[in-house]
């Protein structure tokens, strides 16, 4: 069975539901980055909060095997179930909660990336039912704030402490510990690249990486191969490409937003543990 096709059947069902403002298809089937691996994405909107019955009744409707079935628990309500072999994972909002978000995200310039991923697959999504709703949200979102670009900028330029031991980690041998560094100073590079293409984040842990890369334009030369060398390659050598990255990324990032970068800020990124003599 098609994915969309699926996609498509279940929102015609959840539609008829009088509470269902709209049904968006998002995640990889909506980014036409599907594999044998993915799943069904489905975000649906609700004009006042749904009864467990109302988010049971489709399920039964679809054949389908519950797998998961989640309280309202941050603004959110969720489950996933199974129809012939396809696991479908439904997101539901209050359509009000979805316009606070996008308030506090392109008004506020808050940086709460559940918010920007909510956003992000709103500009990204397919719109299923409620089609007109959908695109009026999706009008809201067109143009990335300036304000939220230098908010970011500001709050991934913070790589914390663990970074400055970066050579101790790699002489003590503390690979756990020395990757775990490694992967979370990617991560806030990822944040900062997001910002000053003008991109808002669409996943926590920066799924589909390299593809986001590709989609660039202001970034370091070879940054997909750069950043994955970093996790494959030699340790002592992964330091010096990411201590290259860092320092290329932030005069980037002070080159189009002049006042994100505060003084000492680059040079703090930069500096490393003394050894004692």
């Amino acid at each position: 069975m098609e994915l969309k096709d699926l996609a498509k059947r279940a929102a015609t069902i959840y539609i008829e539901d009088p509470k269902v403002d709209a049904v968006l298809l998002g995640g990889s089937v909506a980014r036409e980055l599907h594999d044998e691996f993915s799943d069904i994405e489905l975000f649906i909107f609700w004009k006042e909060a749904p009864a467990d019955k109302d988010r049971k009744e489709p399920i039964a409707r679809l054949a389908g095997k519950l797998l998961d079935f989640h309280r309202y628990e941050d603004e959110e309500w969720a489950e996933t179930y199974t129809v012939e072999n396809i696991k479908l994972e439904i997101s539901s909002f209050l359509s009000s909660t979805v316009q606070r978000y996008i308030a506090d995200v392109t008004l506020k310039f808050d940086t709460d990336l559940d918010k920007q991923v909510l956003i992000a697959t709103m500009q990204d999504g397919v719109p299923l039912e409620g089609i007109k709703s959908i695109l009026k949200l999706k009008q809201q979102i067109e143009q990335y704030p300036k304000g939220l670009a230098e908010a970011m900028i500001q709050e991934n330029a913070e790589l914390g402490s663990r970074w400055q031991n970066r050579e101790a980690l790699v002489a003590r041998r503390d690979w756990l510990m020395l990757y775990q560094t490694f992967v979370a100073v990617e991560i806030k590079l990822m944040g900062i690249l997001f910002a000053l293409n003008g991109e808002y984040v669409h996943h926590p842990a920066f799924k589909w990486q390299n593809h986001a890369l590709g989609k660039m334009n202001i970034l370091p030369e070879n940054s997909s191969e750069r950043f994955a060398s970093v996790l494959l390659g030699d340790p002592q050598e992964s330091v010096k490409v990411l201590e290259e990255m860092v320092s290329e990324i932030f005069r980037l990032a002070r080159s189009n937003y002049p006042d994100a970068i505060r003084p000492g800020v680059m040079e703090k990124a930069l500096w490393t543990r003394p050894r004692n003599n």
